[in-house]
């Protein structure tokens, strides 16, 4: 597994047989699942599911048209509530519509079929009585979907948290890009919840032994710092805003106006004003269209998880002890160490 595709610029290897160990130990089995079946990718060994590969080649080939928006994070950075910003405000506020589509419909999510594979859709399709409502989840949420998004019209607008490397080389030369950076150590929290959230993940253990997953780059998407970075770096490209969750947290009428800005649109107080009432955690939280309220319906996901959760910075202090704190703050300055990224407070 060692030759890198000839139209994907990196390899793909195998973890080591270390790692390997920790995730078994971790999910607290002895036999390999899809759930954690990573690959490492390129010098910067980023860890994606091994259904990657499958589209790979595909993504970092994809045409770009320079009318897409892409918003781009780490998972479980602020993702969501930027891309019902970017959607609205590019959609002149149609709120019908975006309570009516589900906000994975109108803002594809380039790698969700990553989650996926063959045995889940087996065990999916055994265990539900509505066939015909399953296969069109299938069809829409565990197939790669580059093919598809050559038929979409213009303009399109695309999730993803695969790093910019990763992504087709041209991307910011042509399409416009909103990147998403959150203090990790709640991006480390929020994932955890994410992991226990999606029955198809089902992570067993507590925060801590995550935590121990997270800061050894053995949770999908990571090593984080080197996910920012590269989008930091790039953060002055006319074509790139560079936002922190915990900007939109404190301000977020600042945030949105910046984000209005980037795009060419005009907001009025009035318009700023239901925008923020339409975001507020206590409504977000409990708006069905951007909560995968179909997934729910269909038994995929916990009942006693979220989607969005709480939208706020600083609550890690809930779940890390003295230990935690230390080595957070170690790994963090030592990522930190090569460069002016700095997480606001």
């Amino acid at each position: 597994m060692g030759e890198a595709n000839l139209s994907f610029p990196y390899d793909f290897k195998e973890l080591e047989p270390e790692e390997k160990t920790k995730l078994l130990k971790a999910y607290k089995t002895s036999e390999p699942d899809h759930k954690f079946d990573f690959v490492s990718i390129g010098p910067k060994k980023y860890k994606q599911l091994r259904t990657y590969c499958q589209d790979a080649a595909n993504i970092y080939n994809m045409p770009v048209r320079s009318s897409d928006i892409f918003v781009i994070s780490h998972q479980r950075s602020g993702t969501t509530m930027t891309q019902e910003i970017v959607w609205l405000l590019d959609n002149n506020f149609d709120y019908a519509e975006a309570k009516a589509k589900a906000l994975h419909e109108r803002f594809p999510f380039l790698e969700f079929f990553t989650y996926f594979g063959q045995k889940w859709e087996e065990d999916f399709l055994q265990s539900t009585d509505d066939k015909r409502k399953a296969l069109k989840l299938i069809e829409s949420i565990a197939r790669p979907i580059t093919g598809k998004l050559l038929t979409l019209p213009s303009p399109r607008y695309i999730k993803t948290h695969i790093p910019l490397s990763l992504l087709p080389p041209g991307l910011l030369d042509t399409a416009k890009v909103v990147y998403v950076a959150r203090d990790p150590r709640d991006v480390a929290v929020s994932s955890y919840h994410l992991y226990r959230l999606y029955k198809v993940m089902n992570f067993p253990g507590t925060f801590k032994e995550f935590w121990g997953l997270f800061v050894q780059d053995l949770v999908n998407r990571t090593p984080i710092f080197e996910h920012m970075k590269e989008a930091w770096n790039l953060r002055h490209h006319k074509n790139m805003l560079f936002l922190f969750f915990e900007e939109l947290v404190k301000n977020l009428p600042s945030s949105i106006q910046r984000i209005a800005d980037f795009l060419g649109k005009e907001v009025s107080i009035e318009q700023m004003n239901k925008l923020c009432d339409h975001l507020s955690i206590e409504n977000f939280s409990k708006n069905e269209a951007v909560n995968y309220h179909s997934l729910r319906e269909l038994g995929l996901l916990a009942s006693d998880e979220q989607f969005v959760r709480k939208g706020k910075s600083g609550g890690w202090r809930e779940y890390f002890d003295k230990e935690m704190e230390q080595q957070a703050e170690q790994w963090i300055a030592a990522n930190l160490r090569d460069t002016d990224l700095r997480f606001a407070q």
